[in-house]
């Protein structure tokens, strides 16, 4: 029988594997929210959940939470390969794999997802404290930064959304202006 991925599978396996390693939607929210509440004054954390869903709902997204947790699961079990296996650890700071696969995820809405990505994972806000924690038992050296990544993603789906509206608005105000 020929391979054939069944989509919703993915999808859902990916929102579970977030939930299991203990980040829910309201925690990557809340960071989205950190990142545009200065710019929008009438953001609700609903709205960031949507856009955050939205977001979730891209194949390349599921792809990298479920490639990032895997790659900390094998490392908290010792499964790599040394030197990989040190350097997922240790999330050794030369080693920049993780960011990349983040990137991924930044990319699918734009550029002012790289800022916004780059100020999170600076100064981890939020659940990346928690995810950033070296001495607990898990390793989340691909976790903080792919859920830095869907935050930085939905804050960016929202900044083009709310720039749409805008132009929206003073379309249909030039309308009404018009005899």
């Amino acid at each position: 029988m020929p391979y054939n991925l069944d989509s919703q599978k993915v999808a859902e396996a990916a929102k579970e594997w977030l939930t299991k390693r203990g980040v829910s939607l309201n925690d990557i929210a809340e960071l989205t929210f950190f990142l545009q509440k200065d710019y929008y004054p009438n953001l609700s954390i609903d709205q960031c959940i949507e856009s955050i869903e939205r977001v979730l709902e891209k194949r390349e997204v599921q792809n990298a939470i479920l490639t990032g947790i895997q790659l900390d699961i094998l490392a908290e079990e010792g499964k790599l390969l040394p030197p990989l296996q040190d350097m997922i650890w240790n999330d050794e700071g030369l080693y920049g794999c993780d960011e990349v696969l983040a990137l991924s995820i930044v990319n699918v809405y734009g550029s002012i997802g790289f800022t916004n990505f780059g100020y999170v994972d600076k100064v981890k806000p939020g659940i990346l404290k928690m995810l950033n924690d070296k001495n607990g038992p898990h390793k989340h050296t691909f976790l903080d930064d792919i859920v830095g990544a869907i935050a930085a993603a939905a804050s960016s789906r929202i900044a083009h959304r709310k720039q749409a509206e805008k132009e929206a608005e003073r379309e249909q105000a030039g309308h009404r202006d018009q005899p």
